[in-house]
């Protein structure tokens, strides 16, 4: 088998649970202010406090103001002015800075200020939230919530457009068994979790899931519906989409079958490669054989290219040593994030943010 087209088994599904009350909304913004306006309504249902980081679009005086209009607690950050030593130095970042395999957003940065924010303002549960993701059941938050005594991390079921990679996008489009999994368009996490971080490559909630030796408990409850977009538009999505997606399919591959994260050897990521630059082939092939001919049909073509490309630059050995560097990062982030907690922890919010050297727009709830 070249692919596993889901990995739900691997979750507990819709567990039952006590609701619980939930701390804060955090969600990572670079889209224009009105797509925060289901999250701004979310938090206010809940009477929660909304984190917005904002970049490239979107600006924290704009989430500000929209949230004081809907009497909603409000930290809005501007991810550009935060101090550049607030979050530690991580190798995973170093060993891909510059190259091929560098990522060119900031996501990763913003759900790790996340985590640093909620574990200083001593929050207990905190849901991550995409903007362009929509909650159907605002309640579903609060289900989700109450299962984090039991749960590294709650995540919403994926409904509406599939939250995958380009190329298993275009594997369900070709007719493949493809399943979606959880993440953090719409992911609750609990105190305990905030010492996981998420590295800076695609999938990096899978990554936040994992601990030591495999997937840390996790559950899938309620719905999140993804507002749909278009995965071929620019083959360079697909290039920086697949070092991550081998690591992580290849990771969770292993604990399909029973394996661990020690069994992830030299050895096996050459085996595992092999399959994955034979599915991609193969998902060229499904491709022409059942899409139309015409520019849609060049433009996924394109992206499947891409990424076949990309994949056949990685080496064995650097999935091994991006490992070894993820676990030692583990270990710096957690002892990141009690050092802050020491030191922050137990302040109200505006003195914390103060104290963290965060230019910030804060609106106390109405």
């Amino acid at each position: 088998m070249n692919h596993h087209g889901s990995h739900r088994h691997l979750l507990s599904r819709y567990p039952v649970a006590v609701p619980a009350d939930v701390d804060a909304i955090i969600v990572p913004t670079a889209r224009p202010t009105a797509y925060l306006e289901h999250v701004v309504a979310l938090a206010r249902h809940h009477g929660c406090t909304l984190v917005t980081l904002c970049s490239r679009r979107s600006s924290a005086d704009a989430a500000a103001a929209l949230a004081e209009r809907a009497g909603v607690e409000v930290v809005a950050v501007d991810v550009a002015d935060v101090p550049a030593d607030l979050l530690p130095p991580l190798r995973t970042t170093a060993m891909l800075r510059g190259g091929r395999f560098a990522r060119r957003t900031d996501t990763s940065l913003k759900r790790n200020l996340g985590l640093l924010l909620a574990a200083a303002a001593g929050w207990e549960r905190v849901v991550y939230v995409d903007d362009d993701v929509v909650i159907p059941e605002p309640d579903d938050l609060r289900a989700a919530a109450g299962l984090l005594d039991r749960f590294t991390g709650v995540g919403l079921s994926v409904g509406g457009y599939p939250d995958n990679s380009v190329v298993c996008h275009a594997y369900r489009e070709a007719g493949g068994a493809q399943d979606t999994f959880i993440g953090t368009g719409a992911l609750a996490i609990g105190r305990e979790s905030f010492t996981s971080f998420f590295p800076d490559i695609y999938n990096e909630d899978w990554f936040f899931l994992l601990d030591e030796t495999g997937l840390a408990p996790s559950a899938v409850t309620g719905l999140a519906v993804q507002q749909p977009y278009d995965p071929y538009h620019d083959p360079m999505r697909a290039r920086t989409e697949e070092l991550g997606d081998s690591l992580a399919e290849g990771l969770f591959g292993l604990l399909d079958t029973g394996g661990g994260l020690t069994d992830a050897t030299a050895a096996y990521w050459r085996g595992f490669l092999g399959r994955r630059r034979r599915f991609i082939d193969e998902v060229i092939t499904m491709v022409r054989d059942t899409r139309p001919d015409g520019p849609a049909k060049r433009q996924v073509i394109a992206a499947l290219k891409a990424a076949g490309g990309r994949n056949r630059l990685i080496e064995p050995r650097l999935c091994v040593d991006y490992l070894t560097a993820w676990r030692a990062d583990r270990e710096v982030w957690r002892d990141h994030v009690e050092a802050t907690r020491r030191r922050c922890g137990g302040r109200p919010v505006p003195k914390l943010l103060a104290d963290l050297g965060l230019l910030h727009r804060y609106r106390p709830r109405a």
